[in-house]
């Protein structure tokens, strides 16, 4: 995927990869040589490294509701490329390839040209860069008054069936 392709869709409400464990919907913020910024209701910002993205929808016709108000003063990691991203978030708690197997989560404690050290639990895992398909860390946007009420009718509802069944 090149930057002048992700680029025409920053601001836009997108699909990253058609399925499965790593596919999001989420507002692509900002784009670099390397990789891409997307904010998603449920996982906050997530970094894609782009040399593993194998799509990215984008329906401009039938938009994809997306229920965050982004804050005017809203501040979120922005590098030139995806190992300044890692750098910066040295001493943070991350989750690194967010769906399947490989998914990982930890305190990111050294980043190298070659891997990222993660510190799990009493384990030091090792994490070769190029296999670092996304990460995020801890900021997120609070969903409005309106969406939680939204959801807590979608839980009372979900609560029922459950006691039905």
């Amino acid at each position: 995927m090149n930057k002048k392709m992700i680029q025409s869709l920053v601001n836009k409400v997108i699909k990253v990869d058609r399925g499965g464990p790593e596919s999001r919907v989420g507002k692509l913020l900002s784009t670099a040589d390397d990789h891409f910024t997307l904010l998603t209701e449920n996982d906050g910002i997530i970094y894609y490294n782009t040399q593993h993205i194998k799509s990215l929808t984008y329906n401009s016709k039938n938009q994809v509701e997306f229920n965050l108000d982004i804050p005017k003063d809203f501040e979120y990691i922005q590098a030139d490329d995806f190992r300044g991203v890692l750098d910066c978030l040295t001493l943070q708690w991350v989750k690194i390839n967010r769906g399947g197997p490989e998914t990982l989560e930890g305190v990111m404690d050294v980043v190298t040209d070659d891997f990222v050290t993660i510190v799990a639990n009493e384990e030091i895992i090792r994490v070769a860069l190029f296999h670092i398909r996304n990460i995020s860390y801890g900021v997120k946007i609070e969903k409005t008054k309106e969406d939680k009420g939204k959801n807590d009718k979608e839980d009372n509802k979900n609560d029922s069936k459950d006691k039905e069944e």
